[in-house]
């Protein structure tokens, strides 16, 4: 399945990678040995722990490394017509100016004003043109936002 990502977020994953496969992995395994040098292992909480955070780093490798082979650039497009993968677009909702980006899931962050094509407001921007309203069902009930501009 693809994975929707910004050149800039499939670098960050990189890094991530990196970063995970020599510093943390060193770091654990000091703490491992550090911990068996204390004795008994069966009830040694710290050896226990390390081994935890261990199988945690190394599944965290795997799924890092499964949505880099998996990734699709999107670029950020520019003065498009209709909302799609990497768009920037100002709303008004409330009286007030919005601006969100369209990203792939990977890269959402909805307090930075990144959000995922397939999220439910995602869904409902996906698509759309300057000046075309949109209503967005919330658990709070509907909103209506207005496009005012994709740039």
């Amino acid at each position: 399945m693809p994975i929707y990502i910004s050149s800039k977020g499939l670098q960050e994953l990189k890094e991530e990678v990196i970063d995970r496969k020599t510093i943390q992995r060193r770091a654990i395994a000091e703490r491992i040995s550090a911990a068996k040098d204390l004795g008994d292992l069966s009830e040694n909480f710290e050896y226990h722990e390390a081994k935890e955070e261990q199988g945690l780093n190394e599944a965290r490798i795997s799924q890092l490394e499964n949505m880099i082979h998996d990734a699709v650039i999107v670029d950020e497009t520019s003065g498009g017509e209709l909302i799609g993968l990497g768009a920037t677009f100002v709303v008004e909702v409330g009286g007030l100016d919005k601006t969100y980006t369209m990203v792939g899931s990977s890269e959402a962050n909805p307090l930075a004003g990144k959000i995922s094509n397939e999220s439910p407001i995602g869904v409902a921007f996906f698509g759309k043109k300057v000046g075309e309203l949109v209503e967005v069902s919330t658990p709070s009930g509907s909103i209506s936002y207005r496009i005012k501009d994709i740039h």
